[in-house]
């Protein structure tokens, strides 16, 4: 494993906006081969997964208020709120995709730095989340492009837990799956947690220390790494240009169909976002969720465009796709009571 250093003149960078589109250069375009790190901190900021509603997950006017950016990663899972008290990591692994989907492979290494640093109860528990007790304090997403992948999440060192519990709205269902009444009551922070010495530090002395545990290195001097050149630079300031930077990408369109219906299951949230015709078809229909796919959620769209509303008829068109390669692991049947309960929202 080496280290690639993202910062830019020797100074880190804090725009979520160019942060979130490194992982898409850099397994994408620069495709250094073998296992690169990257690690960084946002400016205050929410990130959502590529397939989420915004409108449904956020805050809106509190976010606006408090100038907090809205931010649409290239990966799938859930919305998360960052600032400087947050540290994003994430593996960019290069023509072998042995551990593609493995959360474990890449957390263990995180956990094991965080118990030499006094945090001796964090472990990974389900399917993409470290936590400490019954507490998250790192959740972790995947993208994949051919055999290569970035693979990572974020660490909560000091987040501001107040301006999280308002800007966040997530769904009610997903909270009710996980036993808890609130975003606060089941996110922690790991800085209470550690050894006196690592609890005077500020994020970027901690960033520095776990990047030493993970390395095994007495200084970031001694660690192989490639740092982000002027070319690599122009490149991204110009992938950013007219999608990353944009509202249309950021925030997404809310296409304010007829039905809203929502429903958590193993393989994460799924919702659906659909009108109806006169006789009964669906005529518009949008997936949303924090799921996490290497594959097109739109081929499932189209298969339920112009499908009968009935559970036979939506049962056969689910079936016709590939549902565990472009979802995930979950049956017809399931998705289809979820389409049938129409009437619950409006």
């Amino acid at each position: 494993m080496f280290f690639i250093d993202t910062s830019r003149h020797g100074q880190p960078v804090y725009d979520p906006i160019v942060n979130q589109s490194l992982d898409n250069y850099l397994v994408n375009d620069l495709k250094l081969p073998g296992h690169g790190l990257i690690m960084y901190v946002n400016q205050p900021a929410v990130i959502v997964g590529v397939n989420q509603n915004a409108y449904a997950e956020v805050n809106m006017p509190y976010l606006k208020e408090k100038g907090i950016k809205l931010v649409r990663r290239t990966s799938g899972g859930g919305a998360v709120y960052h600032d400087y008290g947050n540290i994003i990591f994430e593996n960019i692994v290069i023509n072998d995709d042995t551990h593609f989907g493995d959360f474990n492979y890449f957390a263990q290494p995180i956990i094991d730095a965080l118990h030499d640093m006094g945090a001796k109860d964090a472990q990974l528990r389900g399917r993409n989340d470290m936590v400490i007790g019954n507490s998250k304090f790192s959740g972790m997403t995947m993208f994949k492009v051919g055999q290569s992948y970035a693979a990572g999440g974020t660490l909560m060192f000091d987040l501001d837990m107040d301006v999280a519990t308002k800007v966040l709205t997530p769904e009610k269902d997903k909270l009710a799956s996980k036993g808890v009444k609130s975003v606060h009551s089941r996110v922690t922070n790991v800085k209470p947690y550690l050894d006196s010495q690592y609890q005077k530090m500020d994020i970027e002395a901690f960033k520095e220390v776990l990047l030493r545990h993970l390395f095994k290195a007495n200084s970031l001097d001694d660690i192989d790494t490639y740092h982000l050149n002027d070319h690599d630079w122009s490149i991204i300031d110009d992938r950013l240009k007219g999608k990353y930077d944009t509202d249309e990408w950021n925030y997404g369109q809310n296409p304010g169909f007829d039905y809203y219906v929502s429903k958590h299951y193993d393989i994460g949230t799924v919702s659906f976002n659909f009108s109806l015709s006169q006789d009964n078809r669906i005529s518009a229909i949008k997936i949303y969720g924090d799921f996490i796919t290497g594959g097109d959620i739109s081929l499932i769209e189209k298969a339920l465009a112009r499908t009968e509303l009935t559970q036979k008829a939506l049962v056969r068109a689910l079936d016709s796709v590939d549902l565990k390669a472009n979802l995930g692991d979950i049956q017809a049947d399931n998705l289809a009571d979820l389409l049938m309960e129409k009437t619950r929202t409006k």
